[in-house]
């Protein structure tokens, strides 16, 4: 292992959540808020931590799958273990779980909160909160590959692959730096984009650029206590619009940019992904009916409610948690589903759940005509067995977390309606889930070691299991440490 370059690595990942938390102290300097010293204090201690990890550049910068699950873990360890201290300092999140929790939950886009009043915190944690959000959405390696230069491609690559979301991640242009750093373009005009719609709407430009920075990064951190309830029905569709907008991959943007306009209206997994927010939000709307509200209020509730939760955000405009049976169930499994492979949303992923249904239908196929040879297709290219059967194991993974970590919670006095859609929510990056911790609640009548395991099912989630399940096996830690002790011995030797 490459311990050199790792350190390296994180050396720079401490500076950028360093210079990001300056920030929210010129927030705190704009509003004369005493808070915002806490982020300049923590923010000098990262970038302290992290010049002294980048004085001297490794030889060797070359990084294998095995280096880039570890920085990637670590990476987002770091910064949230960093960026939770501010809270902690400054009195806003006092309990340090309780900030850990927030500030996870910020970074890796859940949005589950164990705030019971979010509109007593400061601007300047205010602003953080929501930043976090926008930060983890696109990821916290793609920007500081967009940033860092870096030798060899193939490096980097094994990088980018154990943070982006879905079963195949690929270069948009031949250089990953080029690829991170359009990425980052187009995550910065939509949000912009969405800024000056909600301005446009009548937002303050603060209340605006927080919603922007949480719809982007599908987080889900409001600035109020009833989410999105008390906005007018404009803001509301506009969120929802964009919320869908980052569900979507974000190379189907990039072939409208280079005007390939019908290979990114080809994209196969982008159209089943509007096909079941459209079919969802008709049979929402249609069970709704009933409850008496007009034909735009109920089209705008649960369009807004599907794209919230298809796409991971977990922002609301109503309590779902009253919603007809069947309208909640629904809502539950667009939970499991989650967005499109390479957008800023998490769950399992639209790509994954027709690669499955795929492999089902080739299987009946192959049952009928035995003789038949069946390939499955996605994007109009044949889908290799690799990434088959990394799909299969990643289901397979997913499964046993998601029952040991019901298992776990199931040990205090909740529901299985609460433990088991906290559970939800917090894996699949959601926000919030029903019963306790439904649309009107939070997550902070949990205990410490509950909330510890939903702090492991988010980071798992949103980095796609392995990276988080990685520094954890035993094997990988024999081969850090083992063999440098044996090269020692044999120096001692000679």
């Amino acid at each position: 292992m490459n311990r050199k370059a790792i350190l390296y690595i994180l050396g720079w990942v401490l500076n950028i959540d360093g210079a990001f938390m300056i920030l929210p102290f010129l927030v705190s300097l704009l509003y004369q808020e005493e808070q915002g010293w806490s982020f300049l204090i923590v923010a000098a201690i990262c970038i302290a931590a992290g010049t002294l990890l980048v004085l001297k550049k490794p030889k060797n910068m070359v990084i294998y799958e095995k280096e880039g699950f570890v920085i990637v873990a670590f990476s987002w360890i770091l910064f949230s273990l960093f960026g939770c201290l501010p809270f902690v300092i400054n009195g806003d999140i006092p309990d340090f779980t309780n900030a850990l929790f927030e500030t996870v939950s910020g970074f890796t886009t859940t949005g589950a909160s164990i705030l019971t009043n979010i509109e007593v915190l400061s601007h300047a944690s205010l602003f953080w909160r929501s930043f976090s959000n926008w930060i983890g959405g696109m990821g916290v390696l793609v920007f500081l590959l967009a940033v860092m230069p870096m030798k060899g491609g193939g490096s980097q690559i094994h990088i980018m692959r154990a943070e982006s979301p879905g079963p195949i991640v690929d270069r948009l242009v031949p250089k990953i730096k080029n690829t991170a750093s359009i990425l980052y373009i187009m995550y910065i005009v939509l949000t912009v984009i969405e800024f000056i719609m909600l301005v446009a709407g009548g937002m303050s430009a603060f209340e605006a650029i927080c919603a922007s920075f949480s719809t982007a990064g599908t987080g889900g951190f409001a600035i109020k206590n009833d989410s999105f309830m008390s906005y007018s029905p404009y803001i509301q569709w506009v969120v929802a619009v964009f919320m869908m907008l980052f569900g979507i991959n974000f190379g189907a943007y990039f072939l409208l940019t280079i005007r390939r306009f019908k290979e990114a209206f080809r994209y196969e997994e982008a159209r089943g992904y509007i096909f079941i927010i459209l079919a969802a939000t008709a049979i929402i709307a249609w069970r709704l009916i009933p409850q008496g509200m007009g034909i735009e209020e109920t089209l705008r509730h649960s369009f807004f409610q599907v794209s919230s939760i298809i796409t991971t955000t977990g922002f609301v405009t109503a309590n779902f948690d009253l919603w007809p049976q069947a309208a909640k169930v629904i809502l539950v499994l667009l939970m499991f589903i989650g967005a499109c492979a390479g957008s800023t949303g998490g769950g399992i992923k639209v790509s994954r759940v027709m690669i499955l249904a795929k492999t089902v239908k080739k299987e009946i196929m192959i049952y009928i005509h035995p003789n038949s040879v069946k390939k499955i297709k996605m994007e109009g290219k044949q889908v290799s067995h690799e990434t088959l059967r990394a799909t299969n194991v990643f289901f397979i993974t997913y499964i046993l977390i998601f029952v040991a970590s019901v298992f776990l919670l199931s040990f205090e006095d909740h529901s299985l309606e609460t433990s088991f859609t906290a559970v939800v929510a917090t894996f699949n990056n959601i926000g919030p889930g029903l019963a306790e911790v439904g649309p009107v609640g939070n997550f902070s009548g949990f205990t410490n070691f509950s909330k510890y395991v939903m702090i492991f099912d988010m980071l798992a989630g949103r980095l796609e299991l392995y990276p988080i399940l990685m520094i954890f096996h035993m094997g990988m830690w024999k081969s850090a440490i083992v063999p440098p002790i044996k090269r020692r011995m044999v120096l001692r030797r000679k």
